[in-house]
């Protein structure tokens, strides 16, 4: 066959192609932001559409509308430097009105990919929408970066947006932290109650001690007695994790229980955040929890007296 009628054939099998690439595009729902706003909005309302699960938190870094500009993605272990970032409108706006929650317009987490380094920081808003805040990053390596706000809008809800930050140095890898029930922080020793069950509401209760005797007077931070946050390993997916309590409610004593409820969305591993603030001092205590498709995990709140609101 000569080189003009070869051409002809490809040229024809091409057009088939295309066209039949075409008819199955149209044919089929495309994946757009209208289809991730539908599946946001059935989640807020506490329904979610067949076969349409809801993305986690802290995965998209624009989300409804909204997306987290961060303006310093690279920094260098060892050494504090200014993080600085903005929350940006569908017009490319910095957005320079939130709905304060837990007493902050907004609060800043940073996490190693390896969830060995943590930080839950309250950045200063200048007035043209940008966030500042000093960090020093302790080692080399990749980091997630994650913003939970809710903008100052009618209809708006609360969104965890997150982005990568890198911190350039030596690297050196690190394994995820053993699953312990206890975590020792500053003397202080905060026990684990609970376990998480994978699609399931569970409760966690973390129970403060020093130097062996139950810490009765923790110190209220942010609205609360204590703040959960709670990430998914390999993909930081951020948890839901809902508070049970307040300080001044009637009912939630200052410790040694703090109480939470949280959801895990998947089998595998989990890295537990827990900020509690006692005699003028904020300290963390970190612990490894595998989350599994056992009922055993789900538990009531009601079966705890003690209770506390969490972030």
């Amino acid at each position: 066959m000569n080189t003009a009628g070869k051409i002809g054939l490809f040229g024809a099998a091409l057009a088939a192609t295309f066209t039949g690439a075409y008819a199955l595009g149209t044919a089929t729902e495309p994946l757009t932001d209208k289809t991730g706003t539908a599946q946001h909005a059935a989640h807020t309302e506490g329904e979610v559409a067949p076969n349409k699960a809801a993305l986690p938190r802290g995965l998209q870094v624009s989300q409804d509308g909204y997306t987290l500009d961060l303006q310093t993605p690279r920094m260098t272990a060892g050494q504090e430097a200014p993080l600085r970032f903005a929350i940006k409108d569908d017009a490319g706006k910095a957005v320079t009105e939130y709905t304060q929650a837990h007493d902050k317009e907004l609060h800043l987490i940073v996490a190693s990919r390896d969830l060995n380094t943590f930080r839950h920081l309250h950045p200063t808003r200048a007035a043209d929408g940008t966030w500042s805040t000093p960090v020093n990053l302790p080692s080399a390596g990749d980091y997630r970066v994650f913003a939970d706000f809710t903008p100052a809008k009618k209809g708006a809800t609360a969104l965890t947006l997150g982005t990568d930050l890198a911190a350039s140095g030596s690297y050196q890898p690190r394994e995820l932290p053993a699953q312990q029930a206890t975590a020792e922080v500053d003397g202080y020793t905060v026990t684990l109650d609970g376990a998480l069950a994978a699609g399931k509401t569970s409760a966690l209760r973390l129970i403060v001690a020093k130097d062996g005797k139950p810490v009765t007077d923790l110190d209220p931070y942010l609205g609360a007695y204590g703040h959960l946050v709670a990430l998914r390993a390999g993909d930081l997916a951020y948890l839901h994790v809902h508070p049970e309590g307040e300080p001044g409610d009637g009912t939630t004593k200052p410790g040694p229980g703090i109480s939470f409820m949280a959801t895990a969305p998947t089998n595998g591993a989990y890295r537990l955040f827990l900020d509690f603030k006692h005699q003028g001092t904020v300290r963390t205590a970190a612990f490894t929890v595998h989350a599994t498709a056992a009922t055993a995990a789900t538990d009531s709140p009601s079966a705890h007296n003690d209770h506390s609101e969490g972030h």
